[in-house]
């Protein structure tokens, strides 16, 4: 039988531990053998060193690999290392949760770590002090494009793809993404003739806009790269047929390798106009970031000006929980400044929220939106009338 490359690592702090108990090498090493044998390790030897003028270092060497602790009795902390191979990861935690118990500490900060194969992960930060940990059953591309990390991987939400860590899309939950930001911009416009799309790299954005009636779509990004990897390797969006007709303008898809920013300044200067703007880029940054531009004042007074008569401005606008909505009230701040007419949807997804401007005001603007979704070409899945009414509901916080 051949042994899996794969373990759990499990880094620990222990702090508010008795001093005299941080210098005592026998009582150490002795609780470090209990809680080894208690976690069901194999032990091969232990060695120690005792520090002068105090301090102590116990390292045991297992079968499994190896743990250590190494203390500091003039601040009563104690950094604890527990590594155990093999794909169960209880021993290394059951070890050091024994250990806490025995030493006592007043307070504990433990990290476990999967490491090997199957360990590869993405750490993704979705508010102050939280992260969402994925796994990654495999990695399909893990690349740095001139303007960002990327990976696509499979996850248990199937194919997925992150963008310095941030997810942007996966396999099981894309379609409730895109149809949130696509379906009411389709339905609050007058009409939809031509679409513009910044952003939105994987390509749903610009099949679904023609399969609710657009005539042309152009799709602007700036990530050459970024595009051309997810035609080949996402199951949704772009083909790689796909993506050649449309760079060649061969249909109603022209992709635009381009900043978004620089392909508005030649639309204006050409008189063009859109009947849906999108803006579908990674997260605005609570810190700055060179993205951010594209959030701002300015980037969207520029969107407004090539919006032609009951056209709509549609951008995702952060998320709605109250630990993390700093930029979705950014966003509806900028957005009433800009418009007559300010819809909000909400996924159903939490940390999705989505804004849509109209130029002019318009008294009730979801009833005609729930009127035309049963006229639009485009059949929703996860988007209804009862939907709408409900996603139009902006939080909270955003009225107060």
């Amino acid at each position: 039988m051949t042994a899996e490359f794969t373990g759990w690592h499990v880094l620990a702090e222990f702090g508010g531990v008795d001093a005299d108990l941080c210098d005592d090498l026998e009582r150490l090493e002795s609780a470090l053998r209990k809680s080894l044998i208690a976690a069901g390790v194999t032990i091969c030897d232990v060695v120690h060193k005792k520090f002068d003028p105090q301090g102590v270092t116990v390292l045991a060497l297992l079968s499994e690999s190896h743990a250590s602790i190494h203390t500091y009795p003039e601040s009563g902390d104690i950094f604890v290392d527990v590594f155990t191979c093999g794909s169960i990861g209880a021993g290394a935690s059951k070890a050091v949760e024994t250990l806490r118990d025995s030493l006592c500490p007043k307070d504990v900060r433990m990290q476990v770590i999967r490491r090997g194969h199957g360990g590869q992960r993405i750490e993704e930060p979705v508010g102050a002090g939280l992260t969402r940990i994925w796994d990654l059953h495999e990695v399909i591309v893990d690349t740095h494009t001139p303007f960002q990390h990327m990976v696509i991987a499979r996850t248990e939400q199937g194919i997925s793809l992150f963008s310095d860590d941030d997810r942007q899309s996966t396999e099981l939950s894309q379609l409730t993404y895109h149809e949130a930001m696509m379906v009411p911009a389709f339905v609050l416009a007058e009409k939809l003739d031509r679409v513009l799309i910044i952003g939105s790299g994987e390509g749903v954005a610009s099949q679904m806009s023609v399969a609710a009636g657009a005539q042309h779509v152009d799709h602007v990004d700036i990530d050459q790269l970024e595009v051309e990897l997810c035609a080949e390797h996402l199951p949704y969006g772009y083909t790689n047929a796909d993506l050649a007709a449309a760079v060649e303008g061969e249909g109603p898809i022209t992709v635009h390798y381009a900043d978004g920013w620089d392909f508005l300044a030649g639309a204006a200067e050409s008189g063009t106009r859109y009947d849906v703007i999108v803006i579908d880029l990674p997260d605005e940054r609570v810190e700055d970031a060179q993205h951010n531009r594209l959030y701002e004042t300015e980037f969207l007074s520029r969107c407004r000006a090539l919006l032609a008569p009951g056209g709509v401005l549609c951008a995702q606008a952060g998320c709605a929980t109250m630990w993390r909505n700093d930029t979705l009230k950014r966003s509806w701040q900028r957005f009433h400044e800009q418009f007559g007419t300010v819809v909000h949807y909400g996924s159903d997804e939490h940390e999705w929220s989505f804004l849509f401007g109209l130029v002019d005001k318009v008294d009730d603007p979801v009833e005609g939106m729930t009127d035309r979704l049963t006229l639009l070409p485009y059949k929703a899945e996860t988007i209804d009338t009862q939907a709408l009414v409900r996603g139009a509901i902006e939080p909270h916080a955003l009225r107060v």
